[in-house]
């Protein structure tokens, strides 16, 4: 390990000793700007180029675009977008500073052929850029890693309003179980690259929400693939990678809409977007984003009901500093969905059944009282500072705070075997379950973190480098209290008098009684410091490599025992881990295909010791990655498609010859193939499809899974797809529908040589959309699972999923 810090430092003071030499030989200048509506909205995607150089660029989210690397002199500056007016502005760039340009566009009468960018035609479900993926300003052909961006034309399109629905456009992502609402959860569950994955990040930093995550202030969302420590350390990232929330951003004008929606099983929902400048040079900007939820439940009790309150401030001080502050409150009650786990040591056999759709339980039936739901809060504070320091370097510092709280029941079901009920041992079946509660006893989870990082770019020769560098402090404190309790057990095939009798009144009884038959507190704070340094260099113009390098270090004080008031034995330990990135990209043709590879750490730190007192080191895992990115026929189709295997190393397993005692030996495999497409082979025609293929396996484990899929490893195969198409002309311009759905092949959510395998069955989710889309207003019909396919998910356990509802929506626009 210490030869490993010397080559750390090394390597870092080799890298701020030539960005502090070089940066001073710098001979370009840069363009930067903002381009807005004649309404003050930001215009993204915006044609920007340099009349007669091969210099351009888009307009992000917020109307901003930036060209670097431009020499000095005088310049024609034109931008252009399909339906206003094409605008030209002169600039004189001089060496070694930025020249700023504003534009403000205006509708046109005529529908012109715009001016774009290598004659590329934006979809809109693609955003070909993110400044979060690799910590830096970075197109997807120059990343080397895989990622997935989900746009809000896209969620708009599918009438979508949460994180959940989302996730469905993923490639190879699959939802494992719904939100629980329990204090440090983070909302859903997922399955990414055969590792469970929650929604943690948002803009890049901690972000954590409990509940249901309502997708009503996201700008987008990224999912990003693969292990990903070296940038985003560990705590919020699995090995399948992570998502990644993008939050809407003020802009300069005065603006919003509001909308209602309305649909089955009770589902009603309120949303609003306002923007307005508060002073009259719009340097100080306010964006409000709103919604409350009501949903009952397809089932015949159940209710979520959701507020969710996202303000966002920015400040511009002067041309060189500026501060964004948001805040998110997000409230609720639920009862959740039906949950049904499997006795520990109960084997599948004694079931008599090993499918989900061969259960006796009655998939419309919730089996509790509506009033056992839990109470959940969630405040989050944002804070970022940037400060340009140059014209290619600035500063960025970021600060998070996030709290999550949650009280009350959260029924849970245990599916019996007919002989575990009967005593009968030739008694097969599963006629019965067990019905039971956790409780969450005022519950909370706090993180603060804070991040600053220095973004620039120099060169070494001819050779362009981007460069980021950061330190990180992770803080987690954890003071939840878990209790639970069994209320009785029923036969579900026959009639069940006491159905009513789940329910709160009861359960406290229990409680009260001290009939809990577990409590389990978790209170416990860590502490973890980082550093990373993280280069893109281009070698040649179509040749890049990305190197990247974290060394963090983790301390654990230990888990508290409030009945001795002091820390478990054995509890308190700390960690030091490096986790390196690799990346190469080649562009055979340059700006639309891009052969990629990488080199991806992540890590999971792992308290004990062996026999023989040495203490575990963390968990490792090496992704190796390579394929193909494309962007062709002139912005109308991009896709990526790519080869990946994820080797872990030292996990923890039952030490054999020494019962008793663990040995951190232990080996997984994880590898598959992904593809994407995103296309707009017409206009007003956008398409997104996706599949996936995962081959997990545990290797070196323990004897009752070696060999086999991890019952945690979701399905191996998974496919998404959306086509929408709009009309463009005519009486009915505005007028558009949607068309696609999901599929997952069987999920093995038992897998063991001595208990035996359970199946969720493959399914396929279909679902259509039709809506019509005005300036002032949007009209839209949705239908989600068309054909009323009963279908199943899991973590371990079997969760029936919502059944045929249709959903309206009718927004406003000012």
């Amino acid at each position: 390990m210490n030869a490993q810090y010397l080559n750390f430092k090394a390597t870092l003071s080799m890298l701020l000793i030539g960005i502090s030499l070089l940066a001073q030989a710098q001979q370009h200048g840069s363009i930067s700007g903002t381009i807005t509506t004649a309404d003050g909205k930001p215009a993204e995607f915006v044609n920007v180029i340099i009349v007669g150089t091969n210099k351009a660029t888009n307009t992000d989210t917020n109307g901003k675009f930036e060209i670097k690397r431009v020499t000095p002199g005088s310049y024609i500056l034109q931008v252009s977008f399909i339906g206003f007016d094409p605008k030209e502005q002169s600039v004189e760039v001089t060496a070694g500073q930025n020249t700023t340009a504003q534009f403000v566009l205006n509708e046109t009468s005529q529908e012109l052929d715009a001016v774009e960018v290598h004659g590329e035609r934006i979809n809109k479900f693609t955003r070909n850029e993110s400044d979060y993926v690799s910590k830096m300003p970075l197109k997807n052909l120059e990343n080397p890693q895989v990622y997935t961006t989900i746009s809000k034309e896209l969620l708009a399109d599918q009438l979508a309003f949460s994180v959940d629905d989302a996730m469905k456009n993923a490639p190879g992502l699959t939802k494992m179980w719904d939100a629980t609402g329990r204090s440090g959860d983070g909302g859903s569950y997922y399955n990414l690259r055969g590792f469970i994955v929650q929604s943690q990040l948002r803009n890049g930093i901690a972000g954590n929400v409990s509940s249901k995550i309502d997708a009503v202030n996201l700008e987008k969302i990224e999912v990003i693939k693969g292990p990903s420590a070296t940038l985003f350390g560990n705590a919020l990232t699995s090995y399948g990678g992570l998502i990644n929330r993008v939050t809407k951003k003020p802009y300069l004008g005065m603006g919003g809409e509001v909308t209602y929606a309305t649909g089955s099983f009770g589902f009603n929902r309120v949303s609003a977007d306002f923007n307005t400048p508060l002073d009259e040079e719009k340097n100080v900007l306010l964006r409000i984003n709103t919604a409350y939820n009501y949903n009952g439940s397809f089932q015949d009790n159940g209710f979520a009901k959701t507020f969710a309150f996202a303000p966002s401030l920015s400040y511009r001080v002067d041309e060189k500093l500026s501060f964004n502050f948001d805040a998110e409150f997000f409230t609720g009650q639920n009862t959740g969905l039906s949950v049904y786990f499997f006795p520990w040591g109960q084997t599948i056999a004694s079931m008599g059944v090993d499918r989900a759709d061969e259960l006796s339980v009655d998939y419309k039936r919730s089996y509790a009282n509506e009033d056992l739901y839990q109470t959940s809060r969630n405040i989050n504070f944002f804070g970022q500072m940037n400060y340009k320091i140059s014209d290619t370097w600035q500063s960025q510092t970021n600060f998070t705070s996030t709290s999550s709280y949650s009280d009350g029941p959260s029924p849970y079901f245990y599916l019996l075997s007919n002989a575990s009920v009967t005593g009968n041992p030739n008694d097969i079946g599963a006629d019965y379950i067990s019905r039971n509660d956790q409780f969450t006893d005022n519950s909370t989870d706090r993180v603060f973190e804070f991040q600053q990082n220095f973004i620039g770019e120099f060169s070494i020769g001819n050779m362009r480098n981007r460069f980021v560098g950061g330190l990180d402090f992770f803080y987690k404190n954890s003071d939840q209290f878990f209790s639970g309790g069994t209320l009785d057990t029923v036969n579900v095939t026959e009639p069940i008098p006491n159905y009513r009798n789940f329910n709160r009144t009861n359960m406290d009884a229990i409680y009260i009684n001290g009939g809990a038959s577990f409590v389990y507190p978790s209170i416990f704070k860590t502490y973890t410091y980082s550093a990373y340094v993280s280069d893109v260099l281009n070698i040649t113009d179509n040749l890049i490599v990305l190197a990247a390098l974290r060394i963090d270090h983790f301390d654990n004080k230990g888990t508290f025992d409030e009945t001795t008031g002091s820390i478990f034995e054995g509890t308190a330990y700390s960690q030091t881990a490096l986790a390196p990135k690799l990346g190469v990209v080649f562009q055979p043709v340059k700006d639309r295909v891009s052969l990629f590879a990488n080199y991806q750490n992540g890590f999971t730190n792992k308290s004990g010791t062996s026999v023989g007192g040495k203490s575990f080191k963390p968990e490792q895992a090496n992704q190796l990655e390579g394929g193909i990115k494309l962007d062709a026929m002139g912005g109308k189709l991009s896709g990526t498609i790519s080869y990946y295997d994820i080797q872990v190393q030292d996990l923890i397993r039952s030490d054999a010859q020494n019962p008793g005692f663990s040995i951190q030996d232990g080996t997984q495999v994880s590898k598959g193939i992904e593809a994407e497409v995103v296309a707009s082979p017409i206009q007003g025609l956008n398409i997104i499809a996706g599949f996936a293929y995962n081959d997990s396996e545990m290797k070196k484990s323990e004897e009752d899974v070696a060999g086999l899929r991890p019952s945690t490893a979701s399905s191996p195969y998974a496919a998404n797809f959306w086509a929408s198409y709009s009309f463009q002309t005519g009486a009915i311009k505005g007028l558009g529908f949607g068309f696609g759905g999901n599929y997952a092949s069987d999920n093995k959510v038992i897998n063991s040589k001595s208990i035996g395998v359970f199946t969720l069955p493959a399914y396929t989710v279909l679902n259509a959309s039709l809506y019509y889309d005005h300036s002032k207003y949007r009209v839209g019909l949705k239908v989600d699972n068309l054909t009323d396919e009963h279908y199943w998910i899991g973590y371990s356990t079997v969760n029936p999923q919502k059944l045929r509802s249709v959903t309206g929506s009718i927004t406003y626009r000012f």
